[in-house]
């Protein structure tokens, strides 16, 4: 717990600093592109180390090639200005997938559509699902993208206190035992209850431009999905017989072990975001 706590006092300020920095120093705006990049580059690493486990032979070089393009494209908010590019590039990528690996399987067809499954999936599961954060920061102004981002983690990192808590004090029903024996429902409604008190919070502090029952259910729905998320990516370390993606962070596992909360949440805050501000 020491050792967990101590990662995250040397984290979150960076992560906040990163967050609020651009608001004063335009240029900042990079040094948290810098950090998701590298976080979902590590997460993209973790994910295929998973796969070796179970003798899955995904083609890196071209999934971080792809991962790239995608990341480029985010850079330069295609999901909003120029979305018919955003679906060129993963038609591209999914197509130089299909081709190269018909190559590269030729001596043993049989492991070719493992190939390009555990390829292709990484690549959307990091780099495509979680670029969206890289949208919110360089898609919208510095101070409105400030707000969302500083109101995203506040909502994620409360919930998951709030299921920690309400988990250890009240938690005698299992969420999915076969999954994740440690998460209950008590944890789940302890984690919403706590991400729409984060979320009221937010907005009473900083987000006046974002009403109470809007940021509150926003809160929810990033919360549940991040539930989810959570069991999706306890699920795929299940499966390759692993305890945690990777112990590259401090008593908090991997890199992906981190962003399995986040990952899901991140498309749903960059498209309220764009609806509910214009």
């Amino acid at each position: 717990m020491k050792t967990r706590l101590l990662t995250a006092a040397v984290a979150i300020p960076i992560l906040i600093a990163a967050i609020i920095l651009p608001i004063w120093v335009p240029w900042a705006v990079w040094l948290f592109v810098a950090i998701a990049v590298f976080g979902l580059g590590a997460g993209l690493f973790e994910f295929y180390l998973l796969t070796k486990k179970l003798e899955l032979k995904a083609d890196a070089s071209i999934a971080y090639l792809g991962a790239a393009a995608i990341t480029v494209s985010f850079i330069f908010d295609a999901p909003s200005k120029a979305p018919e590019v955003m679906f060129c590039v993963m038609a591209a990528f999914i197509i130089t997938v299909f081709i190269s690996q018909a190559f590269r399987f030729q001596k043993d067809f049989t492991k070719l559509l493992a190939g390009l499954g555990v390829t292709i999936a990484g690549v959307f599961y990091l780099a495509f699902i979680g670029g969206f954060l890289i949208g919110v920061r360089l898609g919208f102004d510095a101070v409105l993208s400030s707000k969302l981002l500083l109101f995203f983690f506040a909502v994620v990192f409360g919930s998951d206190a709030g299921a920690y808590f309400a988990g250890r004090a009240f938690g005698k029903h299992k969420l999915a035992p076969a999954i994740s024996p440690g998460k209950t429902v008590e944890g789940l409604i302890g984690g919403i209850l706590a991400a729409a008190g984060f979320a009221a919070l937010a907005i009473w502090l900083f987000f006046h431009e974002l009403g109470f029952l809007p940021g509150i259910i926003v809160a929810i729905a990033i919360t549940i999905l991040g539930v989810l998320g959570d069991l999706a990516e306890s699920a795929i370390k299940r499966g390759s017989g692993a305890k945690d993606a990777a112990s590259i962070l401090p008593g908090h596992g991997g890199f992906l072990d981190r962003l399995d909360s986040l990952l899901f949440g991140a498309p749903v805050l960059y498209y309220f975001a764009r609806f509910y501000f214009g």
